[in-house]
């Protein structure tokens, strides 16, 4: 176990999420925000220019110097000699021994060498250095350095959870994100055959130890959980890192890189990466490449490189005109109808061939496949990178480039496409829109995905994973805008996915416009990663746009070596917006722009608020309870007055502990938990009694203690994954997954030394999502009924003993969170499935006057998630259905009257996300809000209205 820490009282650091804090999003997850401390102190006589680093004593760039370094020996070994002569300016111990080489790029006289941090023999997330130099006539100089170093690292790497416990954290994890919102047949062992749905549908796999760089950093196992959603079907890939002293998930996020699909379209992406070697069949024998041609879907003949295929007796679209090495890096488009998205990501589908044809002129059934648009588009992406950059090809070393065309989602329509690591996947679209190569600016963005992971390699969550997409936007745009002869200047020249629709105009069918104005103060939103990533689709036009407007004032040549130099020879794993703005000033300056050019370059980027210490003009609605809680996948519960959260220190090195405060704010946050080294999370409060889990390496207690003061009591000890605590009186409810993904509910009564299971945890009956109240307990129920299973909601009186079945309005084949009244029971039914939209339903206590207060379907249908209730108001968390990514697309909070016809309103107006509501009496809600980039403790004592 860690050794007992001083646990810190109520934050009072003023710092934002900018430097190596880009992978926190909102939830503060791995760097924390601390001011920069001062670079050791600079010699009079030193020309360096020098930005302090975040949290670390490491400059985050050093520019405008020359200084000489020993020529013999690799670059890597040049590179770190440097480091090492200036330990005053890096304070960087011995890179020899912390730093492993990465990649080396030279062009004419210039190297730049990637660097990674090790801590004592282990990877440092996103802890990677830059050395820029320049080699002539025999002698290296050293032109610049960048990158995030991490120096307070001190943690040991010894994990005390094994890797066979974490792979079982980091699925239970991904199923509780996933899966773990509603109940349904898929949650019953027996119907499935001996193991639930969600317990098939992931496995994980571990990928050793990483040292997250929070503090003096955290020891984890890196876990890759990949399958399907148990609940939609979609493809996952989630990174999960997993504490290995205590096997708590504190990190995870999705690997996913989609375009960003419109809401009515089959939602998600793909995973990137593995499941297989995501590797092409060998081309076979070499044969001359040919010219020959085909139809683009806006009706253009353009020529088509191709490949005359002696055994298939076609013409296949294998381009081998353009590559270094072209016996077998070639530019290659696959046929993938019919084929699912699931088994075509990060992996290659069986049976699937090149797009052929008998003669060299591909016919209409080629075009409307999307086959000649993506052939030809990947052409002419390559040909920019390799023309304007010198780049051959997505990683630089001309590997080939595959494309695979027309996938689709469980047999229908799927509008998306993605980079998965090693090849472009496109959708099928449908009857509005096209194959998703149909449009340019589409597959320039997914194959700067590429370039992007093949340099700095921007890890796609948070700020550093929106400077991702808007790195990926601005060159798929900048790519299309030139090839189609558009101006500049033209009021649609910054749309992306413009030309996809069939029927919509331009602007009407584009997802996102580089010229919308967005700005950090108006429209950054903070979010969670198991939101968009942390935001990467929702935040990318801030950094993109500026980006843009820099191309429209110095012209698309300049605008673009800028931006490319910036990502291949500064940028860094974790930079976000600052890091960023900071990359792009300093490519200006080393491509010697003038004044008047560089100021142009700032000025876009300040007129999108992208300045340094943006974050801490994020203004917000509510009142604060507590403030940077620094925590992932912890909850808030709320009762009688009080409050109770979880929360880690400033730096978030610590474990979690539970915290309880009064909903009125006065007085000071009484700390609950011991200091043991363990988790403390998901906690509840009735007013009287705070309880909540602890997660330790040997399994998960539930904890109580008297909010009066009084010893921490164990209530139950598993090493199940538990979830959904409440608390009234002395009766405690709480939901477990068991080995096999089966769901029970229970509850504990005063001095019961093992729960009770209301339903006596049958084999073929699943039950889940339990609320409390008045002595009774609701919870969601899947059982046998006849000759098929039903899904319901069922209400216990622990008084009397009795169980009562509310009456449903329909078939419900998936029931989501709970709530229970003096008056009603609330409860989230889904009927149609697959869409995420469910309907809000209430009952009487006996089951009778069942009624929608908001409709499944039709106008304002939400794509809700959770509820909690009090006498006097119920509030949803839930998002509205949308077709573009924008603050309603995060999760609000939406609240109903308890009336026959209630109006809906919004709790709050704040812009981030919003989440783990707990009804705290009338019509208060406190929640977990992320709009000022930070996960913060909030209320409201009343709705805000209708926000706008």
């Amino acid at each position: 176990m860690r050794k007992p820490r001083a646990r810190s009282g109520r934050s009072t650091a003023k710092s934002g999420i900018a430097g190596a804090a880009a992978l926190l999003g909102a939830a503060a997850l791995v760097v924390s925000a601390v001011p920069a401390q001062a670079t050791a102190a600079q010699k009079a006589d030193d020309p360096a220019e020098v930005i302090p680093g975040k949290g670390t004593s490491t400059p985050s760039l050093v520019d405008g110097i020359r200084e000489g370094v020993k020529a013999g020996g690799s670059p890597a070994d040049a590179a770190r000699g440097h480091l090492a002569d200036k330990k005053g300016r890096y304070r960087i111990a011995d890179p020899g021994r912390d730093l492993a080489p990465v990649q080396t790029v030279t062009s004419g006289q210039t190297e730049t060498v990637r660097l990674q941090q090790k801590h004592r023999g282990l990877d440092v997330l996103g802890g990677q250095y830059v050395v820029r130099m320049e080699k002539k006539d025999g002698k290296r100089v050293v032109t610049g350095t960048s990158g995030t170093y991490f120096t307070a690292l001190k943690t040991d790497t010894k994990a005390e959870v094994g890797e066979e416990r974490a792979v079982q954290r980091a699925v239970a994890a991904t199923l509780a994100r996933l899966g773990g919102k509603k109940l349904g047949k898929g949650d019953v062992p027996a119907a499935q055959g001996g193991k639930s749905k969600a317990a098939a549908a992931l496995s994980g796999t571990a990928r050793g130890l990483v040292v997250l760089p929070r503090g003096a950093g955290v020891l984890t196992h890196h876990v890759t959980v990949r399958g399907s959603d148990p609940a939609t079907g979609q493809p996952v890939l989630q990174e999960v890192y997993i504490d290995a002293k205590a096997g708590y998930p504190v990190l995870q996020y999705s690997g996913i890189k989609t375009f960003g699909a419109p809401r009515q379209a089959a939602p998600g992406g793909s995973p990137a990466k593995e499941a297989g070697d995501g590797k092409a069949p060998a081309a076979g024998g070499r044969h001359p490449g040919v010219a020959g041609s085909g139809v683009k879907y806006d009706g253009t003949t353009v020529e088509l490189g191709l490949y005359f295929d002696t055994a298939r007796g076609e013409y296949v679209m294998r381009d081998s005109s353009r590559m270094w090495d072209s016996s077998k890096n070639v530019i290659s488009t696959w046929d993938a109808r019919g084929k699912d998205v699931m088994e075509s990501s990060g992996r290659w589908p069986e049976g699937i061939k090149e797009f052929g044809s008998k003669g060299p002129q591909f016919d209409k059934e080629a075009t409307e496949a999307g086959a000649v648009d993506a052939h030809w588009a990947a052409g002419k992406v390559y040909d920019y990178y390799k023309k304007v950059h010198g780049r051959d090809g997505l990683d630089g070393r001309g590997t080939a480039i595959d494309s695979l065309v027309g996938v689709t989602y469980l047999g229908m329509p799927y509008v998306n496409a993605n980079w998965d690591g090693t090849k472009m996947v496109y959708g099928s679209g449908d009857e509005e829109y096209k194959t998703l190569s149909a449009d340019l600016d589409v597959v320039g963005h997914e194959m700067t995905h590429g370039v992007v992971e093949n340099s700095a390699n921007l890890v796609y969550a948070g700020q550093s994973g929106a400077l991702n997409e808007a790195l990926a936007d601005y060159f798929g745009n900048a790519i299309s805008v030139d090839a189609a002869g558009i101006s500049m200047d033209d009021p649609d020249a910054g749309l992306l996915g413009g030309d996809l629709c069939r029927t919509k105009s331009r602007r009407a069918c584009a997802l996102r416009d580089l010229n919308d104005g967005a700005t950090t103060s108006k429209n950054f939103l903070g979010v969670s990663f198991g939101s968009d990533n942390g935001g990467v689709h929702l935040n990318s036009t801030i950094f993109s746009g500026a980006l843009w407007d820099i191309r429209e004032d110095l012209g698309r040549t300049l605008a673009d070596k800028i931006a490319y130099k910036a990502l291949t020879e500064y940028m860094t794993p974790l930079d976000g917006f600052t890091e960023g703005r900071n990359a792009v000033i300093a490519a200006a300056k080393a491509l010697k722009v003038s004044a008047k050019d560089l100021n142009t370059v700032t000025r876009s980027f300040n007129a999108h608020g992208i300045v340094p210490n943006w974050e801490q003009a994020l203004g917000v609605d509510t009142d604060l309870l507590m403030g940077r809680l620094n925590t992932a996948a912890s909850g808030v519960g709320a009762g009688g007055g009080w409050w109770a959260t979880s929360k880690s220190n400033d730096d978030g090195t610590e474990a979690y502990s539970v915290y309880a405060g009064r909903t009125d704010g006065k007085g000071s946050p009484k700390l609950m938990s011991p200091n043991d080294g363990r988790y403390h999370v998901e906690p509840a409060t009735d007013g009287r009694t705070v309880v909540w889990l602890a997660y330790g390496p040997a399994g998960t207690d539930v904890l109580s203690r008297p909010l009066a003061g009084g010893p921490v009591k164990k209530l139950y000890g598993t090493t199940d994954d538990v979830r959904g605590l409440g608390v009234e009186g002395a009766v405690v409810v709480f939901e477990v997954m068991d080995s096999l993904g089966g769901r029970h509910a229970a509850y504990l009564r005063p001095g019961d030394k093992q729960p009770t299971w209301v339903d006596e945890r049958r084999e073929d009956t699943a039950t889940a999502r339990p609320s409390l109240n008045g002595g009774r307990i609701a919870y969601a129920k899947s059982y046998p009924g006849g000759d098929a299973y039903r899904t319901g909601v069922e209400v216990l009186d622990l008084g009397s003993g009795q169980k009562k079945l509310m009456n449903q309005l329909g078939a419900p084949e998936g029931i989501g969170a709970t709530a229970i009244t003096g008056k009603h029971v609330y409860w989230l039914a889904d009927e149609v499935v697959d869409d995420g939209q469910v309907a809000v339903r209430r009952a009487n206590l006996d089951g009778t006057g069942t009624t929608d207060i908001s409709k499944e379907k039709g106008d304002g249908a939400l794509f809700a998630s959770a509820l909690t209730a009090s006498d006097e108001a119920v509030t949803v968390t839930a998002q509205l259905p949308d077709t573009a990514y924008r603050n309603e697309t995060m999760a609000k909070l939406w609240q109903f009257g308890t009336d026959a016809a209630p109006a809906r309103v919004r709790v709050s107006c704040n812009r981030g996300e919003q989440d783990s509501a707990a009804a705290a009496g009338g019509k208060q809600v406190v929640w977990i809000d992320g709009t000022t980039g930070y996960t913060d403790l909030v209320t409201r004592t009343r709705p805000a209205g209708r926000c706008g």
